[in-house]
């Protein structure tokens, strides 16, 4: 450790000396590199004078003249022109800025409220389509649950007795998803059966029903409650009864009836059953003590409950799904709203900034001009007074001694050059010697610090075990003196147990403070070893860098040799090659070069006509892909025309079957609804709920009101672009009178615009006619048109007292 500790102080105390000469050595080179480079740059600097100096001695006096001549005729610019002009560009610059900034602004949020009004208008859509789903589901199953009771003569009974309203079973309970079949097999056809208000109002019918019926007490008293088998779960577990009238009764038919999971489960647990009790599995089957009977859906009460649960599920949903579709119209209102704001704020602005960028591009050609003209002006004037001078210096008689010293001191700067060169390569020897001392000093100094870190450790380890020994030995002679002499010879057992112990980890720790100075000397004695296995390599690198300047000597040849040669298809051949084999190469190319014979002198011909075809065929890909460019284009534009004139055709006639629908049904409400997602492609689909109806299609309303339905989108689409004229043929044929009055002043309300000719044969509609044109035929095979003026009648039978009708014929 001393050793170490001692070698650590020299080189401690030798690396600063060391660093300092190595820092002074490259000082120094860094001087004489810039030395040189001043006196090479002095070196050029002459060469180059001279050379000017005795090229424009003999032109001096003529310049001279030349230059006075064209600075009395520079022309003047106007200055104040020339500020005001540049005062009113930075003007317009910033106002086109603050323009351009609030088109950047628009122009950003109009795809964005453009997406947000489609995205908006999409979910309107599909919330539409699919409340049409959930109204169709609805009615559908509300149609099933109203046809219930198919049987004609059973209607007609229950109507007799004023018992087709009486409310049944099935509306009254609930029963857990999943035993709906079980419930429907243990009641049949007591689960529509008919609530009573007292059950002995039975005795009073004069006949019994024509088919199968059950009645039940809505006032009946509860049931006595009877014995659970234990380890069974009864079947009105699972029923829950909506008014407290139902549960007696379903309590007393659903008595003794346990359900159970699975037949094998039932078929095992009959045994226990006892006399009238049944085990019903969910699937509907019914087992007994002594039975099986297998549920088959046969009745067309079948689905009841399960239908009815789903009813009241799609009413809640189609609630929800109102006031969302409420919700969406609103945001795509407002989305909407939105977007034709900032489409209209687009337009005058980017037309604002197209006039002011035209006059700020005007103005600025014009302080380009005044600009250029002044520094032209300037710089001249700047040019000429410079060569003036030049040439009052260059005139003087002295300039050919000047040209002479400039010589000998050129001469002397290159003399200098060389010497700085020979000192340069001596200092940078120097430099690089001193550098290499340098990291050999600071890492024989790291190895030596990390060597005495690693021994006080060690030391700093073992001084704290041994003061925790001579703790332990005081305290242990401290406890000596207050314990009997047995104690104590226990305790100095275990003591001297404790030292030999500490004495082992003490050896142990000796072994490996050993082992590591052993492996540090082994590794002091490979770093040796390395240093003394550098000088070959640095040797070999020396050889290396002989070598690589020989090659590139050869590149050099080469490259001459190579020169005008396009060298991008030789690479593949060369990479991998040696030069021998290169050599070998070129000797075969130079003999099948001479093998091939005269070159084709007509081939610079072909070339030029092939590179002529493939300019023309560019030219030509080149206008395609314009016009397929301009085609795409084209066809992006149209199909957004397209979308949206659609659009805002398909919400004109929307608005005016929702204002017309009503007027020919005297309520209700109409709409279109696309089907699909793009509006190009999706088709159309009518949803019209007249007055009283909840119908999910047109397919089910009856004849007239499809016909009346079809009148108000046909006059919905008329209303589009309308005509002045307007042929209706026998349109009010399906219509009754009622429907056809509202035809007829609907018709009344839109001839103010439009003139209709009107087929038909109904009264109603004639007596509307101000004109009536009739064909008859009083003999066969000859027609004759008659026309009645239905004023001209009126005044007629005014004149006769009111006793003249006009029949049309």
């Amino acid at each position: 450790v001393a050793t170490c500790e001692n070698r650590s102080e020299v080189e401690a105390q030798s690396l600063p000396q060391v660093e300092e000469a190595a820092r002074v050595a490259q000082e120094r080179l860094n001087t004489m590199q810039r030395e040189q480079m001043l006196i090479q740059q002095q070196l050029q600097i002459f060469e180059t004078q001279r050379g000017h100096v005795q090229g424009n001695v003999q032109q001096l006096d003529s310049r001279r003249s030349r230059l006075m001549l064209e600075r009395d005729n520079l022309p003047q610019t106007d200055l104040g022109l020339l500020e005001q002009s540049q005062q009113q560009l930075a003007e317009m610059q910033a106002e086109y800025e603050m323009q351009q900034q609030q088109l950047a602004e628009l122009q950003e949020r109009l795809p964005l409220a453009d997406a947000e009004r489609r995205k908006q208008r999409d979910t309107v859509q599909e919330l539409e389509r699919q409340l049409a789903q959930t109204d169709a589901r609805l009615n559908a199953l509300q149609q099933l649950q109203a046809q219930l009771d198919n049987d004609k003569n059973l209607k007609a009974w229950l109507a007799q007795h004023q018992l087709d309203n009486a409310p049944r079973l099935w509306q009254s309970i609930r029963i857990e998803q999943g035993w709906e079949d079980a419930l429907e097999a243990v009641l049949r056809e007591r689960i529509n059966a008919l609530a009573l208000p007292r059950l002995e109002d039975a005795a009073g019918w004069s006949d019994v029903p024509p088919a199968k019926l059950a009645v039940y007490a809505a006032n009946g008293s509860p049931a006595n409650k009877t014995a659970v088998l234990s380890g069974l779960t009864p079947l009105a577990n699972y029923v829950r009864c909506q008014d407290a009238q139902t549960a007696p009764v379903v309590e007393d038919w659903l008595a003794g009836v346990y359900a159970v999971s699975t037949l094998n489960e039932a078929l095992a647990q009959r045994s226990n059953l006892p006399a009238g009790s049944w085990l019903v599995t969910a699937q509907g089957h019914l087992v007994g003590a002594h039975s099986v009977l297998f549920h088959a859906p046969d009745s067309q009460l079948h689905g009841v409950l399960a239908r009815q649960r789903e009813i009241e599920q799609l009413q809640q949903e189609t609630q929800q799904r109102n006031a969302a579709l409420e919700r969406g119209k609103q945001q795509s209102a407002l989305a909407e709203e939105a977007y034709h704001s900032v489409e209209g704020r687009i337009a005058p602005l980017r037309s604002s900034t197209s006039d002011l960028q035209q006059r700020q591009h005007s103005l600025q050609m014009q302080i380009l001009k005044l600009t250029q003209a002044n520094e032209r002006t300037q710089e001249r004037n700047v040019q000429i007074a410079q060569e003036l001078e030049e040439l009052a210096e260059r005139v003087n008689n002295d300039q050919r001694e000047k040209l002479a010293s400039q010589q000998a001191e050129s001469d002397q700067a290159r003399q200098q050059s060389a010497t700085q060169d020979n000192l340069l390569r001596e200092q940078r020897d120097r430099a690089q010697k001193a550098q290499h001392e340098l990291q050999e000093a600071r890492f024989f100094a790291k190895t030596c610090a990390e060597k005495l870190a690693d021994l006080e450790q060690n030391m700093k380890q073992q001084g704290e075990t041994l003061t925790q020994l001579e703790e332990a030995l005081a305290h242990s002679r401290n406890e000596q003196a207050h314990l009997s002499e047995g104690d104590a010879d226990q305790q100095l057992q275990g003591a001297l147990q404790q030292r030999q112990m500490h004495e082992q980890a003490l050896a142990e720790a000796r072994n490996i403070l050993e082992n590591a100075t052993l492996n540090l000397n082994r590794m002091e004695q490979e770093r040796m070893a390395c240093e003394q296995k550098l000088h070959p390599l640095r040797e070999k690198v020396s050889e290396i860098t002989l070598k690589e300047q020989e090659a590139r000597i050869q590149f050099e040849q080469w490259a001459e040799q190579l020169q005008g040669v396009d060298e991008e298809p030789l690479l593949p051949l060369i990479e991998g090659a040696k030069a021998g084999g290169l050599q070998n190469e070129l000797t075969r190319l130079g003999n099948d070069i001479t093998a091939l014979g005269a070159v084709n002198l007509a081939a610079l011909e072909e070339l030029q006509t092939a590179q002529e075809r493939k300019t023309y065929l560019d030219a030509q890909a080149k206008d395609l892909n314009e016009a397929i460019e301009t085609l795409e284009d084209a066809i992006r534009r149209i199909d957004k025309e397209s979308r949206d004139l659609l659009m805002a055709t398909y919400e004109e006639v929307n608005r005016h079957l929702s204002e017309l629908f009503p007027i020919l049904f005297g309520g209700g409400d109409a709409k279109l609804v696309l089907t699909g997602e793009e509006i190009l492609d999706s088709g159309v689909q009518v949803m019209a709920h007249p007055p009283g109806k909840k119908n999910a299609s047109i397919h089910l309303l009856s004849g007239g009101e499809k016909a009346l339905t079809a009148i108000a989108l046909v006059f919905s689409l008329f209303q589009l672009n309308p005509a002045p004229f307007c042929v209706l043929d026998e349109v009010d044929a399906p219509l009754d009178d009622t429907n056809t009055e509202r035809l007829c002043r609907l018709i009344q309300k839109m001839s103010d615009k439009t003139q209709f000719v009107y087929i038909s044969h109904n009264k109603i509609t004639m007596e509307m006619a101000q004109q009536l044109i009739g064909v008859t035929m009083q003999e066969r095979g000859v027609s004759k048109v008659v026309s009645v003026d239905i004023e001209e009648a009126m005044k007629l039978s005014e004149d006769s007292g009111g006793k003249a009708a006009v029949v049309p014929a």
